[in-house]
């Protein structure tokens, strides 16, 4: 017995409600009161903040796709959360790549990343699977293939020869400290020549 369908039922069921979704929507808005909201259509507004964001994780290769994986990739974008010494996440990801799915994958590592996975997943467990809206924590290799059956994922891979896909990159950006400026030295009194002497030798003037 197959349970493609319920998992098909669940994945459209999650799309309906993903007018919303921050991995869908098109733009973040920022009130002035801080509360954030993600839309594909911003209202007009003097005081909201509204920033664009990227809604189909590693969008610079997706466009070297064939057209069909190319839509499912942008309809249901693949996010994978990682981590090191994770058993789990090294089979999810050798999965992912065997099967030819187009992925964007966020490290998690320090603490500010384990808490923007809580903030953004409500979990701390890895791995942790994005698929469109749906959600998979943990990796288990039957539920991972049956909700990319379910997103029109090919069962074997039709990625191109020349694709590439994006390195890891940390769940929290990186910062750099901008060291302090020096200050500026104090300006230089101007050379003073030597006094002249007396008596110079004969023929030399100063």
């Amino acid at each position: 017995m197959t349970h493609q369908p319920v998992v098909r039922a669940l994945l459209v069921l999650g799309l309906l409600g993903a007018a919303g979704s921050p991995l869908l929507a098109q733009y973040k808005v920022v009130d002035p009161d801080g509360r954030v909201t993600y839309t594909d259509r911003p209202t007009p507004s003097s005081t909201a903040k509204v920033q664009p964001i990227r809604t189909t994780p590693g969008s610079e290769t997706v466009s070297s796709l064939p057209y069909e994986l190319r839509q499912v990739a942008e309809r249901y974008p693949v996010t994978l959360y990682s981590g090191d010494n994770c058993d789990a996440c090294t089979a999810g990801r050798n999965m992912l790549r065997q099967r030819g799915v187009p992925f964007t994958e966020k490290t998690v590592k320090t603490d500010a990343d384990i808490q923007a996975l809580k903030r953004l997943e409500s979990s701390s467990e890895l791995p942790v699977l994005r698929i469109g809206t749906q959600q998979l924590k943990g990796y288990t290799d039957a539920e991972w293939r049956s909700y990319l059956d379910a997103a029109g994922y090919p069962a074997q891979s039709r990625l191109p020869a020349s694709y590439k896909s994006a390195d890891p990159a940390p769940l929290v950006g990186q910062t750099t400290a901008t060291p302090p400026a020096r200050p500026a030295a104090p300006p230089q009194p101007p050379a003073q020549l030597p006094p002249a002497l007396e008596t110079a030798p004969q023929g030399i003037r100063f």
